[in-house]
């Protein structure tokens, strides 16, 4: 017993000291329960024997964590199930909340777990029932229901666990787990779906029913914490990213189609709604923390049960789970949203076809109305705040599911709908309050009007009577926004708020051309009063900040306003031509405010974050007028909207617009150092004209134009001289270089490149007699190197001391180039425009770039940009790197990245590892992978020429690259998006153009690639991986933090996808040479082919495993690359066809019994007419098979 105080010493130390040494120390001493299986009967016994619920903690996640890692035996596992069971029966009410959520959470890992193993694990459900309370005269329904007869004795709290059980039971169902494959996941999900999940659904309907009138407000927390989880299930694999407030259409399975229907089940939750008490808010929850933690600094040590209760409200706050201290009854404790009302908003969601007809599917509409607009004529609950919002996203689910064709024929729409644009009307009133809530109504809204033309019968729609009023509403209450004064904090002002600026705006644009010429008037009268103000402050010397300021917001507000307008080019009830006179009319209004934003005093104000704000509102509407009315579609079909242009402001073609378009620009790029953001918002403007043809040959006629090119250089533009903004001259250069091109002439070419010299010219100069005259900031520098001959530059560097190299000039001027040149590098689209850079850069300038990877190899900062370029520079799209016969250029160029991969290698790979392991190393290595990738894949390069002559330039390149690849662990590349991506292209090229390499390498090596691409074929698991941390995360809120560490998006699937794609077309490639070179021959003769022999016999089961990785991605997954994936199974299958024999038994087995004789027919016409071939026609036949093959395999 003196061993077991001294543990639960440690484990009260692990979840509650304050010293981090301390924690560490018990974290260390304790790690053998969760990693050492002798262990399990252990922590039995500290579950039996121990006082304190940290030591039960320990014991439980323990066990978690032994049954999540290891593969525990079937009867081990059972035993653990029912002692958990027995436990929790036994002890269950006197445990701490938090040990009895880990408990739970164990009992369903292991259900889940072995939900194929044995069909007692099944039973969990059923045996969940026993926990229920017999007291509720309800419970009678669900032993029916369940099938079981056998009921505890139990109190209140054994209830709770029972709904805890269901809960808990769904979630796990639900979330894939990083230790289980995808393909399990979904296995055991769709069998949960089919067998238990209705039955857990009407479980948490009847107890709702027997708790309405209950006082134990957990207990009916609980409940709906059980139907809203069954609710969000994922019925369909879609693996939803709960992170997000958006889903689809929510799959009901067609079995629950009585239980929808019925009118109790939406009325229940409705009746919950009603019951809800106002909501504890989130300052008083701060403030029943804080006294949380001051008490128990009070709390004396010896009073083990004070500090118990109290650390039992810390540990609860932690962890996420039930705080009775904290938690109101039907409310998520964290954020304050009914779960009625989310149960309300998913039931809001159900497909169309789930109803029997469409008079069932009326009838629930109408329920559904009936029940909101009881919410909207009381306001019940809605003063809470996340009331409120989730009660907007309930309303929005309307536009998503119903057409206006069916609201308007309910009995309630009169009153509905004006309840609804009442409520809308207040929302907007309350800007500040309800700002990211009335996206969803704007939302609804639109979709109303959008649906007007389709609308037929007599039935009013009433909208003409309620829709310029929320136009309105919306206008003034952006206004109200700006004066009220905002603080200039860019996280808190709205118009800095981009996504949710978008999202409103986006919907605005149907509503105001709903009755446009009204709309369009009632913006002028508001702008032409606020314009002429902004007028006469201009005439002014000085001028009061403060007020200029909300001047200058409301017109960004107006001018946002308008851009949107511009955006969609639809109407109802309004011909084309006379819209295009009222976008003139808005236009030009915005035109006037752009002449005067940058004259006279408003031309000192360019460091004002209003101003500043103005000015992207500003360049928003040019780039939507551009869509809309510059772009090479529009140019011919805008006649109405410039001649009134020319009426008001004298701006009568494209041309003059443009030049207009033009200035300001420059304007902007001339005057704003200080703002990234209006920088870069500014050169995506110039690009996207530059980039139109028409657009594009235009501006080449303009003289501002002309003079950019010319003088592209710091004192023109001083933003290409600030470091923070020098991301942005890639883009400036992209454009310049786009321009530079359409005229496609070297002397333009070469006379445009010379302010880039001149740069380079200056910073180098600086550094060599930086020792002699000590320049300080603010000193006039030295221009009398200045210049623009190349030959001065080289000679300047080669006269540069090493040691003067490391400079800070020389570091920003690099680092400044290699941003321009990867800017003109991606704007050379054809050979002709390439071949007039390579033969700028190529031989004269490239030894700036070894010299410059030598030097600084230890800096990213100059090695990216720098790495960045040569990827640009060797990427050959659209067939621009295409030599002559003759020429040797494709061979020049591999050496030179051959040398630059081996400088930047080998001095990477040498320097210790940093605290951010992948700014500091893997970043580059990414970058050199996907340098060597798209140099050895471009296509312009004969490879065995080097090994012909002797050159070892192939050679280096592949060995630096392989030694950087494995030195980093297959888990970090796989935890980083970026590297994963160019590792795994890498290999694709490698065992595609260079598998002799490959088959040359050690076993060891060879074993550790070909298990990579392994696990690259899992990539799905990787995202869904991915998606389980987001999950858990966001139940903290910190998971932004983690997905950009991970370096994972919203495009992470669709890469995901090409991931195992490539990692397809790379296993294909081995086991394709492996039948042609080993099964089909007489024996491996080529040293390669035997190298390949070897190590396949060292590991047997590599490729076996390999093939059953394949078809349980095509068989349990949503796969999108189905026929890339038929490639390598085809090679894999004609190695050895007892591979596939022994595959087949596997999976069979892992199936029903009365289903094996129809899968294993279903596995004979997988190979029906398959000859052992690899040409393109038996490959062909294999896919087409094999679609059939999975179609009839999946079939119930």
């Amino acid at each position: 017993m003196e061993s077991l105080a001294q543990l639960e010493v440690l484990c009260e130390r692990l979840y509650n000291s304050q010293d981090s040494a301390e924690r560490t120390h018990a974290e260390n001493t304790l790690k053998c329960f969760s990693t050492n299986i002798d262990y399990i009967s252990q922590c039995q016994y500290i579950l039996d024997n121990a006082l304190t619920p940290y030591a039960l903690m320990l014991a439980s996640s323990s066990l978690l964590k032994q049954v999540t890692d290891h593969s525990l035996s079937l009867q081990l596992r059972l035993d653990i199930r029912n002692y958990l069971i027995n436990y929790l029966a036994n002890r269950g009410p006197e445990l701490q909340p938090f040990v009895i959520g880990s408990l739970v959470q164990l009992l369903c890992r292991l259900t889940k777990f072995g939900w194929f193993d044995d069909d007692r694990f099944r039973d969990v459900a059923k045996e969940s029932i026993n926990f229920l309370n017999q007291v509720y005269p309800g419970l009678k329904q669900l032993k029916l229901l369940m099938g079981t007869s056998s009921v505890l004795e139990a109190t209140s709290d054994h209830y709770a666990i029972g709904l805890k059980i269901l809960n808990q039971l769904v979630s796990e169902m639900n979330q894939p787990n990083p230790g289980l494959p995808s393909s399990h996941h979904r296995r055991v999900a769709c069998s949960f779906r089919d067998q238990c999940l209705f039955q857990i659904f009407q479980i948490s309907l009847t107890s709702l029913h027997q708790l309405k009138s209950d006082a134990i407000s957990r207990l009916q927390e609980l409940a709906l914490s059980l139907s809203l989880k069954c609710l969000s299930f994922d019925f369909v694999g879609t693996s939803i990213d709960e992170s997000s407030e958006e889903f689809g259409t929510v799959q009901i399975p067609s079995s629950w189609k009585t239980v929808l229907e019925d009118h109790a089940t939406l009325q229940i939750f409705f009746d919950y709604y009603a019951l809800t008490k106002p909501p504890i808010s989130k300052e008083e929850v701060e403030v029943a923390i804080e006294l949380i933690d001051r008490y128990e600094k009070l709390v004396e040590k010896g009073d083990v049960l004070k500090r118990n209760l109290f650390a039992f409200c810390k540990i609860s706050r932690e962890h996420c789970h039930e705080n009775t201290c904290l938690t109101v009854y039907g409310h998520d404790s964290r954020y304050g949203i009914p779960k009625s009302l989310e149960c309300l908003v998913r039931l809001a969601s159900v497909r169309r076809s789930l109803f029997t007809n469409d008079a069932a599917r009326s009838k629930f509409l109408d329920h559904l109305m009936s029940g909101t607009k009881e919410i909207l004529r009381t306001g019940q609950g809605l003063v809470d705040h996340d009331n409120y919002h989730e009660f907007c996203r309930l309303l929005g689910r309307f536009r998503i599911n119903y057409q206006l064709s069916e609201l308007v024929t309910m009995e309630g729409y009169g009153d509905w709908i004006r309840l609804v644009a009442e409520f809308t009307s207040r929302s907007l009133l309350s800007w500040q309050w309800a700002s990211s809530s009335v996206y969803y109504l704007l939302g609804l809204w639109s979709r109303l009007v959008s649906s007007v033309p389709y609308l037929k019968g007599d039935a009013p729609s009433l909208l003409d009577e309620f829709v310029p009023k929320i136009t309105e509403g919306f206008i003034t209450s952006r206004l109200d926004s700006a004066q009220a004064g905002l603080p200039d904090d860019i996280s808190e002002h709205p118009l800095d708020n981009v996504d949710l600026l978008q999202d409103q705006l986006d919907c605005f644009p149907q509503l105001c051309r709903f009755q446009y010429e009204n709309s369009s008037l009632f913006i002028i009268n508001i702008m032409e009063p606020i314009l002429q103000i902004y007028v006469e402050r201009a005439q002014l010397r000085t001028g009061d900040n403060s007020e200029l300021s909300v001047v200058e917001a409301k017109l960004s507000w107006i001018v946002h306003i308008i851009a949107s307008i511009l955006k969609v080019k639809q109407s109802v009830g309004c011909s084309a031509e006379s819209q295009e006179v009222i976008d003139a009319e808005l236009s030009a209004r915005v035109l006037r405010l752009v002449n005067v934003a940058d004259s006279g005093l408003h031309s000192q104000r360019y460091g004002e974050l209003s101003k500043q704000r103005l000015d992207r509102a500003i360049l928003t509407f040019f780039q939507n007028f551009r869509k809309s009315y510059v772009g090479d579609q529009a140019m011919h079909s805008s006649k109405q909207l410039y001649a009134r242009l020319s009426e008001l402001i004298g701006l009568n073609d494209h041309l003059l617009l443009l030049d207009f378009f033009v200035r300001k620009i420059a304007t902007n790029l001339k005057c704003y150092t200080e703002s990234e953001e209006v920088i870069d918002q500014t050169l995506s403007l110039f690009l996207e004209l530059a980039s139109g043809y028409m657009t594009g040959k235009l501006l080449l006629k303009l003289d501002t134009v002309k003079f950019i090119i010319a003088h592209h250089t710091r004192e023109h533009f001083p933003f290409l001289e600030v470091y923070r903004c020098s991301r942005s001259r890639t883009t400036f250069y992209y454009t310049i270089g786009w321009l530079i091109f359409l005229e496609d002439s070297a002397v333009l070419f070469k006379s445009s490149m010379d302010p880039l010299l001149q740069v380079l010219s200056l910073s180098l100069s600086l550094s060599h007699t930086h020792t002699h005259t000590h320049t300080r900031r603010g000193e006039k520098k030295k221009t009398t190197n200045l210049l623009g001959h190349i030959y001065v530059v080289f000679i300047t560097l080669e006269s540069t001391p090493e040691a003067m190299f490391r400079t800070d000039s020389v570091k920003y001027a690099l680092i400044g180039l290699m941003r321009d040149l990867r800017g003109i590098a991606m704007a050379t689209n054809s050979r002709r425009t390439y071949a007039l850079l390579f033969d700028w850069i190529y031989p004269a300038h490239m030894p700036i770039l070894l010299r410059g990877i030598s030097h600084w190899a230890d800096t990213p900062e100059v090695t990216t940009p720098l790495l960045k370029f040569m990827a640009e520079f060797v990427l050959n799209k659209a067939q621009r790197l295409t030599f002559d016969t003759s020429s040797p250029n494709g061979i020049l160029l591999f050496r030179e990245v051959s040398k630059l991969l081996v400088a930047f290698g080998t001095r990477i790979l040498g320097l210790p590892n940093a605290t951010d392991i992948y700014g500091f190393k893997y970043k580059g290595i990414w970058i050199s992978l996907t340098v060597l990738t798209r140099a050895l894949a471009g296509n312009y390069v004969n490879f065995g020429v080097f090994e012909l002559y002797g050159d070892r330039a192939l050679a280096d390149a592949l060995d630096i690259a392989l030694k950087m690849t494995l030195s980093i662990p297959l888990a970090d590349v796989l935890a980083y998006r970026k590297l994963t991506r160019a590792y795994f292209a890498f290999v694709e090229v490698l065992f595609n153009s260079h598998l002799v390499f490959v088959l040359s390498l050690d076993t060891h090596t060879f074993m550790h690639i070909v298990g990579s691409l392994e696990s690259g074929l899992k990539g799905l698991d990787a995202g869904i991986s991915s998606q389980i941390v987001v999950e858990v995360m966001v139940e903290v809120r910190w998971w932004e933090e983690l997905l950009v560490a991970l370096h994972w998006d919203e495009g992470s699937y669709d890469r995901i996808v090409l991931l195992v794609t490539e990692c397809a077309s790379a296993i294909d490639n081995l086991a394709a040479y492996y039948f042609n070179n080993v099964t089909m021959g007489e024996g491996p003769t080529s040293p390669a082919a035997v190298n390949l022999a070897r190590h396949i016999a060292e590991c047997p089961a590599l490729l076996p495993e390999i093939l059953k990785t394949l078809f349980e991605i095509v068989l349990f997954e949503d796969c999108s690359n189905q026929w890339s994936l038929s490639r390598p199974m085809l090679s894999l299958i004609l190695i050895n066809e007892q591979m596939f024999t022994d595959l087949k038994a596997q999976i069979l087995a892992s199936q029903p019994v009365d289903q094996h004789q129809r899968l294993a027919a279903c596995f004979d016409k997988l190979m029906a007419d398959i000859l052992r071939s690899l040409d393109s026609k038996n490959r062909d036949k294999f896919t087409q098979n094999l679609t059939i093959f999975r179609h009839d395999f999946r079939v119930k």
